[in-house]
């Protein structure tokens, strides 16, 4: 035997013998073991001592690199006698015992026939392709016994099922058997029930009978009754239709005649009015717009005024003073919209809150009787304001180019003196403005807090 060194650059046949060749694939356990030990040889060499389609799995793990270059390592090694012998000086370093048994061909005898084989097949001694082919017969003759063995097992569980299906099925027909003698006892039972059933339904049918004899006969004779029911009853109503007309003219010539008696009356009342009209247009008489009363020479009262109110012991926000304000006779009460709501309410949006506050002054106005207006900026508007003025509240937006204190001036203006006016505006220009007019302002807050009573 030659001696091998540590390159693996050797020739072919220093490693196997010539002529000898397998005329037949690899056993399949043979085959898989040569490839698991080529797996784990594989790291052991260099990038370099690859074979070009086998060095993408030079970093693999040995599973990984059995499971996905199995085929190429498999091909390599039948066809790549350098990278066999490469393969082969790795197998001596790892297994060396066995691989030393299987070149000097004394093999031990508790050795597996496949390791042997891959061995064999891949350090190629002599004679390797006949430990390969005993490899494969032992494996065969291993399989037929594991076959023979599993058939057996097959085979005695198959009885032991047969024994218990013969078991269940003994026992199922004496359960049938029990269920059939059960259903013939009911089934006989049943047309037992039957038998008195249809007796029953024979002496049931014989009473319809008798009772639809005897309906035939009351319907027969509740026709009779019927048809003198009817015949009564179109009298009556023939009797009745008499006595409605009867009571029909009358009614008619009572409306007659008063309809008459009322025609006359009203004829003569016209006559008188159109008569007194007449002579009022004729002698040209004034209206009447004095009284007895007033011809009576005394000292009248002093009457009351805003600024009387505001002399009394009541504070500038005590809702009150408003009150107070709103009870004069003939009081109108001119509201500056926008600065209430926005003193009240601010984060409301705009028609949220005249909304709000129109609603509050239409509750004020119903309480008190006074004449209200509610006066709103209209000079950035680009259009009129769709809005239904709540009952008892008069709503004016300015017009453009003037702003709604001039609005407001203007309709404290136009105010007979001696008029009482109160003026509801925080704007101090507005509040000192309608005082020089005779007009008595008071703060918003005041107003609010009035609405809140409400």
């Amino acid at each position: 035997m030659v001696e091998r060194t540590g390159g693996a650059d050797t020739s072919p046949d220093e490693q196997t013998t010539s002529g000898e060749a397998l005329d037949r694939p690899l056993p399949e356990p043979v085959r898989r073991r040569v490839i698991a030990l080529a797996g784990e040889c594989f790291g052991g060499l260099t990038v370099a001592e690859l074979p070009t389609q086998l060095r993408q799995y030079a970093r693999f793990t040995p599973s990984r690199r059995a499971k996905f270059a199995g085929n190429a390592m498999a091909a390599a090694l039948e066809n790549e006698p350098v990278f066999r012998q490469r393969i082969a000086v790795k197998l001596r370093e790892l297994q060396p015992e066995l691989a030393a048994a299987v070149e000097s061909g004394s093999l031990p005898a508790a050795a597996d026939p496949v390791d042997v084989a891959a061995l064999a097949y891949v350090l190629r001694p002599e004679g390797w392709v006949k430990l390969i082919a005993a490899a494969g017969e032992e494996e065969q003759r291993a399989h037929a016994e594991r076959v023979d063995e599993e058939t057996g097992r097959e085979l005695e569980r198959l009885r032991e099922e047969l024994a218990a299906a013969r078991s269940t099925a003994r026992k199922e027909a004496e359960r049938v058997r029990g269920e059939h003698d059960a259903l013939r006892r009911e089934s006989d039972a049943l047309a037992r029930k039957l038998r008195s059933a249809m007796s029953d339904v024979k002496r049931g049918e014989a009473a319809v009978r008798k009772l639809e004899a005897e309906l035939a006969a009351a319907r027969a004779e509740a026709a009779t009754q019927l048809g003198a029911a009817e015949g009564e009853s179109r009298r009556l109503r023939s009797r009745v239709a008499e006595l409605e007309a009867s009571v029909e003219a009358g009614r008619r010539a009572v409306r007659e005649g008063r309809s008459v008696e009322d025609m006359r009356l009203r004829l003569l009342l016209d006559t008188v009015l159109d008569a007194a009209q007449g002579l009022r247009r004729e002698l040209a008489l004034p209206p009447a717009a004095s009284r007895p009363a007033d011809t009576v020479s005394a000292v009248a009262p002093g009457q009351m005024s805003p600024r009387d109110i505001a002399a009394r012991a009541l504070s500038e926000t005590d809702p009150a003073l408003l009150d107070q304000l709103l009870a004069l006779p003939q009081a109108h009460l001119v509201v500056d919209g926008y600065n209430v709501t926005k003193t009240g309410y601010p984060t409301m949006p705009l028609d949220k809150q005249r909304l709000r506050l129109l609603g509050g002054l239409a509750v004020l106005a119903a309480q008190t009787g006074a004449e209200m207006t509610c006066v709103f900026d209209g000079a950035e508007l680009a259009a009129p304001v769709l809005l239904a003025p709540p009952r008892g509240v008069r709503v004016l937006f300015s017009k453009p180019g003037e702003t709604a204190d001039e609005l407001i001036r203007r309709l404290v203006r136009a105010e007979p003196p001696g008029r009482p006016v109160v003026v509801v505006s925080t704007d101090k220009e507005v509040a000192d403005g309608v005082a020089k007019a005779g007009a008595r302002p008071v703060a918003s807050a005041l107003l609010l807090k009035r609405l809140a009573r409400t």
